[in-house]
C-alpha cells in the first residue's frame, strides 16, 4: 500500500486551501471516520437539528426562499473559491441569462461555474446519483501532480473522468453507515485525492459536499457550508479535527441561514400590510420578486413580475417610499433594488 507524501502547505488566504492527507495514511480509511464521528456524537446531533429545523422551515414556506438561499450560497461559495462573481451578476444571470461585455473572458467562465452550483444547489438529483451526470461535464482541466496517489488515478489528461467518479463513488459508497453529514465531510476530504479537484474545481467539490449533507431532507436540498463564514471547507489534519472544524462552520452558516429566513419572513409580513392600500397585481408580484431574489434590477423585475417598465418602476417607486425596498447603487441607470429587512 502506498503512502502520501508531504501534504501541501494550507494557503493562507481566504480561500479554500487545497485538501492533504495525514502524513503517512494510503487510504484515510473508513474507520477513521467512524471514530471522528462518535467523537464528536453530541456536537453532530446538535447541527443535525439545526439542519432539520432549517429544512422544516423550508417545508412549510414559499419556495422561492429555497432559490434565494441558493443564490446567497453559491455566490459565497464562489468568492471562497477564488470566483469573483457579486450577488448582483449572479442574480442578473440566473434570471434573465444577462452578461456584460466584461463576462466574454475569465470573468464569464467564472459567472458559468457559480450559475452551476446555483443551478445545482437549488433542485435536481444530487451527486449520489450518479457523479457524472451530477458535475455534467465530460473531463475536469488537469494539473500537475501533487503526489497524493491513495490509490486513485492520478489527474491525467489521458484518464477519463468516469474512473475518477467511480474510484470517489466506491470509497463513499464504503462509508454507507455514516451520517450524511460525515459523509459529506469525508467526501470533500477525497475529492481531491480521487483526482476530480485541480485548477480551481474546488466549489464543485464543495457542491457537491453540500448537497450530500442534507441527505434526505425533504426541502432543504444543500446545507450551507459558505454562508455563514465558509470555516467548514477550511478544515485539515487528521479525520477527528477535519469534522470538528466541519461541523462549527455548517452550525455557523446555519444560524445564518435561519436568521435571514427571519428577516425576509418579517419583511413579507411587513409588505402585505403596507401594500394593501394598492391596486393591481404587480405589488404582490413584486412582494414575490423581492423575498426570492436578494437583488433585483429593473428588467428584472419586469420579466419576473410580468408587468411593463412603466408599471414596475411606478411600483418600484411605492415600495421605496414604503420603506420596503433601498435603491443600492446610487445612479441613474443599471439600477439594482434590494428588500428593506
Amino acid at each position: 500500500m502506498r503512502c502520501f507524501q508531504k501534504a501541501e502547505q494550507m494557503d493562507q488566504s481566504h480561500r479554500i486551501p487545497a485538501s492533504a492527507p495525514p502524513e503517512g495514511r494510503a487510504d484515510l480509511p473508513v474507520a477513521d471516520w467512524a471514530r471522528a464521528e462518535a467523537g464528536q456524537a453530541a456536537r453532530l446531533a446538535r447541527v443535525a437539528g439545526q439542519l432539520g429545523a432549517l429544512d422544516e422551515r423550508l417545508h412549510r414556506g414559499p419556495r422561492g426562499w429555497r432559490q434565494r438561499l441558493a443564490l446567497t450560497e453559491a455566490a459565497g461559495l464562489g468568492w471562497l473559491c477564488g470566483e469573483r462573481v457579486t450577488p448582483d451578476r449572479l442574480a442578473l444571470w440566473a434570471a434573465l441569462r444577462i452578461a456584460t461585455a466584461r463576462d466574454a473572458d475569465d470573468d464569464g467562465r467564472a459567472l458559468a461555474r457559480v450559475g452551476w452550483a446555483m443551478r445545482r444547489l437549488g433542485a435536481g438529483p444530487g451527486p449520489e446519483a450518479g457523479l457524472v451526470a451530477f458535475l455534467g461535464r465530460h473531463e475536469p482541466e488537469t494539473g500537475p501532480d501533487t503526489g497524493e496517489t491513495a490509490g486513485f488515478p492520478q489527474p491525467d489528461a489521458e484518464g477519463p473522468i468516469a474512473e475518477r467518479a467511480a474510484q470517489w463513488e466506491r470509497t463513499m459508497a464504503q462509508g454507507c453507515e455514516l451520517h450524511p453529514i460525515t459523509r459529506a465531510c469525508m467526501g470533500f476530504r477525497l475529492w481531491f485525492l480521487a483526482g476530480l479537484g485541480v485548477r480551481g474545481e474546488r466549489i464543485e467539490a464543495a457542491v457537491a459536499a453540500a448537497r450530500i449533507c442534507a441527505g434526505e431532507s425533504r426541502a432543504a436540498v444543500f446545507a450551507p457550508l459558505a454562508t455563514g463564514g465558509g470555516q467548514a471547507l477550511r478544515g485539515s489534519g487528521d479525520a477527528d479535527a477535519r469534522l470538528a472544524c466541519w461541523l462549527e462552520g455548517l452550525a455557523a452558516g446555519l444560524r445564518t441561514m435561519m436568521r435571514a429566513l427571519d428577516e425576509i419572513e418579517a419583511w413579507e409580513d411587513r409588505a402585505r400590510v403596507r401594500m394593501a392600500g394598492l391596486s393591481g397585481r404587480t405589488p404582490a408580484r413584486l412582494c414575490t420578486v423581492f423575498s426570492e431574489w436578494p437583488l433585483v434590477s429593473a428588467p428584472m423585475a419586469e420579466a419576473l413580475a410580468s408587468a411593463s417598465r412603466a408599471t414596475v418602476q411606478r411600483n418600484l417607486g411605492r415600495m421605496e417610499a414604503l420603506g420596503l425596498v433601498q435603491e443600492i447603487t446610487g445612479q441613474s441607470r443599471f439600477r439594482m433594488w434590494r428588500a428593506a429587512l
